[in-house]
């Protein structure tokens, strides 16, 4: 029988961590081996209680979460789950803690976003559960992925072809590494990542200061062009429509699907109803299996699907899902996958 996942609070609110742990616990796989009031006091208990994972709220008193993320990755890297409320200034230092090695966030309860206590666990047990599957031990050694990215000959014309981009938990890091690198003549992009409301706007700010091309959180109508990657929006999901002669993007309220809104089922499933073989799709890091459907579709209409590799990949969920399904024809590591859809987008394979 598989031990229980060991899981540690960090968290300055006495109700917080006896909501979480009470709730937690609740799943019998999972076991709350502590709490902690600050992170000096959590600091204490993790080298001496060995968690699996580690949630941590972002302002506390002392030092706070970001600081301490900084202090923690390098020297004892383990899978950590941000809690947050939905502030704009917490939304930034969520962005921040992503940045410095968590892997994902949670949403604390608020009644201004109408979701239950119940949601809140049942989303944090989940993630949870991937989370003690993430490999985070690249941060020991530094910042960052470890595959190099390495420079190819970029294609010129790409007018009609449209780049789909999918990902989940790790996948804030393994996008910057990527986007970071494309070209500023690069194909139109459209990306899913999964992210609650308030943060994508933030996430892709930032990635618009130190990416070539421009890059932005999508608006309904955007036009997909070349030299521009667009984010869907958290909260929302976002398909690829064709308006004339134009590629453009569709963004509108709706239920989750496949556990998520946005979700990279519903951009994929677009790529293969409107791009067709003038579509290219990439599944990165995540839990789950969103995207493997819709990037089988793609595949059947004839476009070409990179996936991320095992070794890579802070959860290896999604692109195993896409790969098991049929639906891929590269599994790449991180530093390759620019390389592979370069020479693909040339002709060269």
């Amino acid at each position: 029988m598989r031990s229980p996942i060991k899981v540690l609070i960090i968290d300055d609110s006495a109700l917080v961590r006896q909501l979480v742990s009470s709730g937690l616990e609740k799943d019998s796989s999972i076991e709350v081996v502590g709490t902690a009031s600050n992170v000096y006091e959590g600091r204490d208990k993790i080298v001496y209680l060995k968690p699996d994972v580690v949630t941590l709220d972002i302002e506390m008193p002392k030092m706070d979460g970001i600081t301490f993320l900084k202090k923690l990755m390098p020297q004892y890297p383990l899978p950590v789950i941000i809690l947050s409320s939905l502030t704009q200034k917490n939304s930034q230092l969520t962005y921040d803690a992503l940045e410095y090695g968590a892997i994902d966030v949670v949403l604390k309860p608020s009644k201004h976003r109408g979701v239950s206590l119940n949601e809140i666990m049942l989303d944090l047990i989940e993630k949870v559960k991937a989370a003690c599957t993430a490999d985070v031990s690249h941060w020991a050694q530094k910042k960052g992925i470890q595959q190099p990215i390495k420079k190819v000959e970029y294609l010129s014309q790409t007018t009609d072809k449209v780049i789909a981009i999918g990902a989940s938990t790790g996948g804030t890091v393994a996008l910057k590494h990527l986007i970071n690198d494309f070209p500023p003549d690069f194909p139109g992009t459209v990306v899913v990542q999964h992210m609650p409301p308030g943060f994508t706007r933030i996430f892709s700010d930032k990635l618009n200061l130190t990416a070539k091309v421009e890059v932005k959180e999508a608006e309904d109508g955007d036009r997909i062009r070349r030299g521009i990657a667009l984010i869907a929006p958290g909260g929302k999901q976002m398909e690829v429509i064709r308006s004339g002669g134009q590629y453009r993007v569709h963004i509108y309220d709706s239920e989750k699907v496949s556990g998520h809104c946005p979700s990279v089922d519903v951009l994929f499933s677009s790529m293969a109803k409107v791009v067709g073989p003038n579509g290219y799709g990439i599944i990165l890091t995540g839990m789950g299996s969103d995207g493997a459907n819709g990037m089988k579709a793609m595949a059947v209409e004839g476009a070409y699907n990179i996936a991320q590799d095992e070794a890579t990949s802070v959860v290896y969920g999604m692109p195993k899902a896409a790969f098991e399904l049929g639906a891929v024809k590269k599994v790449v590591p991180l530093g390759n996958i620019l390389r592979e859809l370069t020479l693909r987008l040339n002709g060269s394979l």
